[in-house]
C-alpha cells in the first residue's frame, strides 16, 4: 500500500460489497471537486454508531485503518466467529455501525498524487502553498479550508484563535461554518441519524479527546477512560479548541463524541507503520462499539 487514495477506496468498497452482501453502501454528498463521499453500514441493530476518518488530507492512513476494521468485522460476522474475545454477531444484532472512511477525498488525492498540470485549482493551490509543488503536509480540503474547523460549535471563537485568515494547508476555518460541501455533507448525514456516539479518527499523538465545554454527558470521561485502557492511549480533557466535528456533535446532541489521535510521529505517518497502528486502533473501535 503506497498510498490509499480515492480510487483505492472505491475499489475496496466494490470488493467488500461482493464478498459481504450484508454491507450497505451509500453516498452522503460530494466533495468540492464532485467526488462521492462514501458511507458504509455494517450491522442491523436499532442503535446507531458512527466512525469517520481522513478528514485531514495528510492523515489519509486513517481511511485504510477504518476500512480494514470493517472488513475484519464483516469476516467475523459472516463466519460467526469471535474477534478479540467479542461476539461480533451479538454486537451487530444490537448496533448498526456507519463509517465514512474518507471525508476529504480531494485533499487526500492532492497529498498522495500532487498537483497535475491540468488541475482546475492549480494556480490557487500553488499560491496558497507558497509556490511549492509538495503537498505532503496539506491538511485542508481542495479549497484550502480545514474541515475540522468548519463545524458550528463556537466557530467564531476558533476563527479568532487561528492565525490563518485565508486558504492554506491548515487551520483556516472558511468564510462561514459548513461552507465546505464535505463538512456540510457530514453534518447533514449526522443529523439524519440517531447516533449513540461518534468517533473521528485522526493522527497522531496516541490521545483520545472526549469533552467539549461541559456539554458532554456525565459518563463521557469514564467512557474515554475505557477506550484509553483498551489501547494504552491517554484520555485528554481538551480546552481552547472549537469548531471540530466531535465538538459540534457533543454540543448538538449531548452525547459522547471522541477524537482519537492514532499513532505517534510526524504526519503523514509512514505507511510502514500501518500494522502497528491497526493493532492500536482495533481495541479502541471494538470497545466503542460496546460502550
Amino acid at each position: 500500500m503506497l498510498g490509499y487514495g480515492y480510487q483505492t477506496l472505491a475499489q475496496e468498497l466494490n470488493r467488500l460489497g461482493k464478498i459481504y452482501p450484508f454491507l450497505q453502501t451509500a453516498c452522503i454528498g460530494q466533495s468540492a471537486m464532485g467526488r462521492d463521499i462514501h458511507a458504509l453500514r455494517i450491522g442491523h441493530g436499532t442503535k446507531e454508531i458512527h466512525f469517520n476518518a481522513a478528514m485531514h488530507a495528510n492523515e489519509w492512513i486513517t481511511a485504510p485503518l477504518l476500512m480494514q476494521f470493517v472488513e475484519d468485522l464483516a469476516c467475523a460476522y459472516a463466519r460467526g466467529t469471535a474477534w478479540q474475545g467479542r461476539n461480533v454477531r451479538r454486537i451487530l444484532s444490537e448496533y448498526a455501525l456507519w463509517v465514512v472512511p474518507m471525508v476529504n477525498p480531494d485533499g487526500v488525492e492532492l497529498v498522495l498524487h500532487g498537483l497535475p498540470e491540468d488541475h482546475p485549482h492549480r494556480e490557487a493551490l500553488l499560491a496558497w502553498n507558497k509556490g511549492s509543488l509538495s503537498f505532503i503536509n496539506w491538511k485542508a480540503n481542495i479549497r484550502g479550508v480545514d474541515l475540522n474547523d468548519q463545524f458550528p460549535a463556537h466557530w467564531d471563537e476558533e476563527k479568532l484563535r487561528r492565525e490563518h485568515d485565508g486558504p492554506g494547508e491548515r487551520d483556516y476555518g472558511g468564510e462561514a461554518p459548513l461552507s465546505e460541501p464535505e463538512a456540510a455533507a457530514l453534518a447533514h448525514f449526522t443529523e439524519c441519524h440517531d447516533f449513540e456516539l461518534v468517533v473521528a479518527l485522526h493522527t497522531q499523538g496516541r490521545e483520545i479527546y472526549w469533552n467539549y465545554r461541559d456539554y458532554e454527558p456525565a459518563e463521557a470521561e469514564a467512557l474515554a477512560e475505557r477506550l484509553a485502557l483498551a489501547s494504552n492511549y491517554e484520555a485528554v480533557k481538551l480546552t481552547g479548541s472549537d469548531a471540530g466535528y466531535k465538538d459540534w456533535f457533543i454540543q448538538q446532541f449531548r452525547r459522547p463524541g471522541f477524537t482519537v489521535e492514532v499513532g505517534f510521529g510526524v504526519n503523514p505517518l509512514p505507511v510502514e507503520t500501518f500494522a502497528l497502528l491497526y493493532e492500536e486502533v482495533v481495541p479502541i473501535l471494538l470497545t466503542a462499539l460496546e460502550l
